[in-house]
């Protein structure tokens, strides 16, 4: 069957290939074209549902080369269905530049939603849900990667964050210093496959399970933070937590407790312990 001239985005599984909605199928076996982010990774897809639409490759190598000619069809009264690889199109993913050329040439742009990622992992995660922030993949070095995640310490909202297989531990270490170890946070890997894991914990337990474990440093991740205490200590608060912690212990681990103790950020903790020692930055303790 047919369907009417737009620009349709279309959510595919992420894994399940039972969670293709029918609307979804009927929108791939009718459109003129299918633009797919790899065309041999869709084709499992396409074999499994019987679809026989025409495919060409919109990737981020690509998208700017083939917008034209895919504006172009659509102009022609074609139907074009845009899929990313897995999920729902353009979250963290190519193709919002060809949406925005259909929009400006008076294209209507139709959503067929399903599966995404993100979604699936904060509806099982245990973490607060009514308000949330996604941020995509954080840099891949140690220093921009804490740049990001120092923006985001006082945040309140559950943090969502893709991450790839090969950073997982590095990232876990660095949400951990940056964030807190007693922060708690979820680990959702593999969602709807065969090996799907859910893991909630602090962020030093995740890092430590997930460093113990080489089969949790595998496969497609989602990472969420729950979002900094909304009722944040004030300095004097977290002087009266610091005061009796230096008393008796040495000054990091004074430190390290009272971040588990009050879940404030570790740089500002240390410099009010500094404060607390009558000590400059640098100074030894």
């Amino acid at each position: 069957m047919s369907i009417a001239a737009a620009l349709y985005i279309v959510a595919t599984p992420i894994g399940n290939l039972a969670d293709l909605s029918p609307r979804a199928v009927d929108v791939l076996r009718g459109a003129d074209v299918i633009a797919a982010e790899d065309t041999r990774h869709s084709r499992v897809l396409f074999n499994q549902y019987a679809i026989h639409t025409h495919c060409i490759a919109l990737h981020e190598h690509n998208e700017a080369q083939v917008l034209d000619g895919l504006i172009e069809r659509l102009r022609t009264r074609e139907s074009v269905v845009l899929i990313s690889d897995a999920g729902t199109p353009l979250i963290s993913d190519p193709g919002y530049r060809l949406v925005q050329a259909a929009q400006r040439a008076g294209i209507r742009v139709i959503p067929v939603p399903g599966p995404s990622a993100l979604i699936a992992a904060l509806s099982v995660s245990g973490l607060p849900s009514d308000r949330f922030i996604f941020e995509g993949f954080l840099p891949a070095k140690s220093v921009a990667r804490r740049q990001v995640l120092e923006r985001l310490a006082h945040e309140p909202r559950t943090l969502i964050f893709y991450e790839s297989p090969h950073r997982i531990t590095e990232s876990l270490r660095d949400m951990a210093a940056v964030f807190g170890d007693g922060r708690r946070a979820v680990l959702a890997r593999e969602l709807t496959k065969l090996y799907e894991t859910v893991l909630n914990d602090t962020l030093q337990g995740l890092y430590e399970r997930v460093q113990a474990d080489a089969n949790q440093q595998k496969g497609e991740m989602v990472l969420l933070v729950h979002g900094a205490e909304t009722q944040a200590i004030d300095a004097s608060g977290l002087m009266a937590i610091l005061e009796p912690l230096i008393d008796t212990l040495p000054l990091k681990q004074a430190v390290a407790l009272a971040v588990k103790i009050s879940g404030v950020n570790k740089n500002r903790v240390y410099e009010t312990a500094l404060k607390i020692k009558g000590l400059r930055p640098g100074s030894q303790d």
